[in-house]
């Protein structure tokens, strides 16, 4: 398919004028194929040729003015109309689309549950294309009005309020100004609970299967809904500018959220079947903020090229984290914890990968939609929102947001540019806000800063400065602890600026046993420790009072291990003294996640696995101990998940499984069981009928996932072959399904067993890939790569394919990243 480039977009926007769409969908003509029936009001500025946008399965008829225009014209997504006057045009398309399982376009999901289907719209980048004809660009706003066909029993929700009319089909109110991949329709016999805030209708909406687990969430995804709400009308001069605020947890959905006006789409995991922790909780939160703040950045006043997706993205993360922290703050710990230790390692790591990427790339790096696609990263998210951040703390957060109001008022239903919003917040401000963009968000990679402490004349006062490997200014604040028997007791933080210049930070009496970069997190660099320093932060982490700090140095050992400055086996060490005695959940759970992901099976050498696994395990049985009396259901939760993860005989576990429960509990619910079940997988501690006989007890989705992680988990060359040609050989497999299989396929304990399925992965990789979706590539590239292959061939092998030609963008940019991170486990492995 023909991909739309930004000089196309350009030609076109200075071209048409487009008013209003007009969409008919038909839901009930077959479980393959929907009916799609497109008006669509535009005018030209001046005569000239211009092509609309469709994918379907049959073009039946396209007719421009009333004329009728011929489908055989249609090449790949492009119908040309030619001709066109100056004035009003009328274009009206039929056609029949097809249904996706990729999670693109109009995807269609049937509950294994209880036999009901559901439908829902992801129209972003180039999607739209899939459901109804569009001159598909985001700065060609229009009004849209949909009316849509459902069975009898459905539910239609639409960005606005819809309605069953006499004749049983949906329409919903016109929209106002929308790109048109903020359309969105989810249709289905949904379960629904509404309720109205500030005048508006609210609602959230579920599977009828998921309903108990909804109902006993609705309270608080309420209650964070509303307070979000308000929160951002005190932060915002503009209205929600839309009819309604529904939110709907759909199925096999690929992100985490979209921010369709009026309609959110959720994927539905964010119904909590099982036991989560408060942190999880707290993820949920923040993404509902996120989104929300979407409604104002991004739907209201939209970006005019991707380009500019960053910014978006940036704001609503940014946004997300600090507006759950205000209004919420009684609900949930410190957002910002978790977004040190766990998200901002996102955009640290993708910062220093081949493929980085200024946070706002030039427009000549972005000529078309493909290549947009590949910076929703880390950089566009974690880097970016760190960067907002280290923003707010540079120039306020008043003028920071005197600036945002006056880029929604001089930009409201229209689109804007990064030069447009580094304008608006310069006029609130004295401060050099194009200076600080340019250093910030056209620059790539990231600052290091390291400390050089020095003690004074008779110990009477120390000085400090800060040796940055790197050019961007940052306001950081510095801390200074000194030792009181087993605790760092925080002498004072002061705020200094990188660079120093020509001066020197000089502070009263003797240096202190520990100095903090950056304590606070507020600003986005690699913060490194003096000699004195290091010492002190491995021996006395866990006593730092404060848990952003602590994430901070934890941040920094994850980030020494991964240059090859710490032993992998001393990160494990540092985790079993300081982990039990931790006291945020999500420094908890961030490095755990570390240590078993990364540092276990793939930093540390084969030889030395066990070894590893057997630390994570010490760690885990700690904490079940400290955890007994029943106090931290979370931590706790977090303890049993890593015993199960990190083990290397079956019999506790499996012992567990039988008795449905774990010794001192938690009771085994069914994410728990499956969890089990695969590690027994992975182990040969269980066969095809234990398998079934789960699947028997739990046949929802999770459980069909769960099945097939299993199944491709076990240890023989037969379930190996099997899943490889589900995953490459058929194209029957859901996203879902697929990334559940590849998550299930490889595994260090089993790389003799499937060694030969390395180089086959980039052969058959690319030819799934061009045949399905940029979806199914990323999944691909992400979860079906052979990570755990580390070893010069299997990175010559991986380096080799990146000339292959038939490489889709998507596919290729994932395969960079993946080899890129396979060298760097190697030098680790090597150091």
């Amino acid at each position: 398919m023909s991909v739309l480039t930004r000089d196309e977009a350009q030609t076109r926007a200075q071209l048409l004028d487009v008013h209003h769409y007009a969409v008919e969908l038909d839901l009930t003509t077959g479980d393959d194929t929907f009916d799609s029936t497109t008006l669509i009001r535009f005018s030209a500025r001046t005569p000239g040729d211009t092509f609309v946008e469709l994918k379907p399965v049959t073009l039946r008829s396209a007719t421009l003015d009333g004329t009728p225009l011929d489908p055989e014209a249609l090449t790949e997504n492009r119908l040309p109309l030619t001709g066109l006057t100056e004035g009003e045009h009328e274009l009206r398309i039929d056609a029949s689309m097809r249904y996706s399982r990729t999670g693109e376009g109009m995807h269609r999901f049937t509950d294994p549950t209880d036999g009901e289907t559901y439908v829902y719209t992801q129209l972003f980048m180039e999607d739209v294309q899939r459901v109804f004809a569009a001159f598909d660009q985001p700065d060609l706003k229009a009004v849209f009005e949909l009316t849509v066909t459902a069975p009898d029993g459905w539910t239609v929700l639409a960005n606005s309020i819809t309605e069953q009319q006499d004749d049983g089909r949906w329409k919903a109110a016109p929209t106002p100004l929308l790109s048109t991949y903020f359309v969105a329709v989810a249709a289905g016999p949904w379960h629904s609970v509404r309720t109205e805030h500030a005048g508006l209708p609210f609602g959230i909406h579920c599977r009828r299967s998921l309903a108990p687990y909804l109902d006993a969430d609705a309270d608080e995804i309420f209650d964070v809904t509303k307070a979000c709400y308000d929160r951002y009308h005190e932060k915002f001069e503009e209205p929600y500018p839309f009819d309604s605020y529904d939110q709907a947890f759909v199925p096999e959905f690929n992100a985490g959220a979209m921010e369709n006006p009026g309609l959110v789409t959720f994927r539905d995991e964010f119904v909590y079947r099982s036991a989560v922790t408060v942190t999880e909780r707290q993820t949920r939160a923040m993404v509902i903020a996120h989104e929300m703040a979407h409604m104002w950045f991004g739907d209201l006043v939209t970006l005019r090229w991707w380009d500019d997706i960053w910014l978006n993205e940036s704001f609503a993360e940014y946004m997300g984290f600090q507006t759950v922290n205000e209004a919420c703050s009684d609900r949930f710990p410190d957002t910002w914890v978790d977004f040190g230790v766990t998200r901002k390692a996102w955009g640290y790591d993708a910062d220093q990968r081949p493929s980085t990427h200024p946070v706002a790339p030039d427009p000549e790096a972005v000529p078309d939609t493909a290549s947009a696609l590949l910076n929703f990263d880390g950089i566009s998210y974690a880097k970016g929102a760190s960067a907002l951040r280290q923003l707010v703390a540079w120039m306020g957060e008043k003028d920071f947001l005197a600036g945002i109001n006056t880029h929604f008022k001089r930009h409201k239903f229209g689109n804007a540019t990064l030069a447009d919003f580094i304008d608006s917040l310069a006029s609130a401000t004295d401060r050099d806000v194009h200076g600080w963009a340019e250093q910030w968000l056209r620059t790539t990679g990231v600052d290091r800063l390291r400390p050089v402490v020095g003690d004074g004349d008779e110990k009477k006062y120390w000085h400090l400065t800060v040796d940055q490997d790197g050019d961007r200014p940052h306001r950081i604040a510095v801390g200074a602890y000194d030792r009181d028997g087993s605790r760092l007791v925080l002498r004072e933080q002061f705020e200094i600026d990188v660079p120093q210049g020509d001066s020197v930070a000089v502070r009263a009496g003797r240096r202190p046993d520990l100095v903090v970069l950056n304590e606070g997190d507020l600003t986005y660099a690699k913060v490194r420790f003096d000699e004195t320093s290091e010492e002190a932060a491995l021996r006395g982490l866990s006593r730092i009072p404060d848990g952003l700090t602590r994430a901070v140095v934890w941040n920094t050992l994850r980030d020494m291990v991964r240059d090859g400055e710490l032993e992998p086996a001393a990160y494990l060490e540092t985790a079993l003294a300081h982990l039990p005695e931790e006291t945020e959940l999500a420094v908890v759970q961030g490095v755990l996640g570390f240590a078993r992901t990364q540092v276990a099976d793939r930093c540390t050498a084969p030889e030395d696995r066990p070894a590893a696994l057997a630390t994570i395990t010490e760690i885990a049985r700690d904490l079940l101990r400290r955890t007994e009396d029943g106090d931290s259901p979370g931590l706790r939760l977090t303890a049993v998940r890593t015993f199960i993860d990190s083990a290397t005989t079956p019999d506790k576990i499996a012992s567990w499984l039988d008795e449905g429960t774990v010794h001192g509990g938690p009771e085994l619910d069914p994410e728990l069981r499956w969890r089990i079940l695969a590690r027994l997988a992975v182990l040969g501690a269980t066969d095809e009928a234990a398998i079934e006989a789960e699947l028997a007890r739990d046949p929802s989705a999770s459980g069909q996932e769960g099945a097939a992680r299993c199944r491709a988990a076990l240890p023989t060359a037969e379930a190996k072959a099997a899943a490889w040609s589900a995953m490459f050989e058929t194209d029957d497999l859901s996203n879902y399904l697929f990334t559940a299989t590849a998550q299930g396929f490889w595994q260090p304990e089993q790389s003799t067993l499937v060694q030969d399925y390395v180089p086959r992965f980039y052969a058959d990789a690319p030819a799934m890939a061009a045949r399905r979706s940029p979806a199914m590539a990323e999944a691909a590239g992400r979860y079906a790569f052979p990570a755990y292959a580390i070893d010069a061939h299997s990175l010559a092998t991986g380096q080799e394919h990146l000339t292959d030609p038939d490489l889709t963008p998507a596919l290729h940019r994932k395969l960079v990243d993946q080899l890129d991170d396979l060298a760097r486990a190697l030098r680790v492995r090597e150091a």
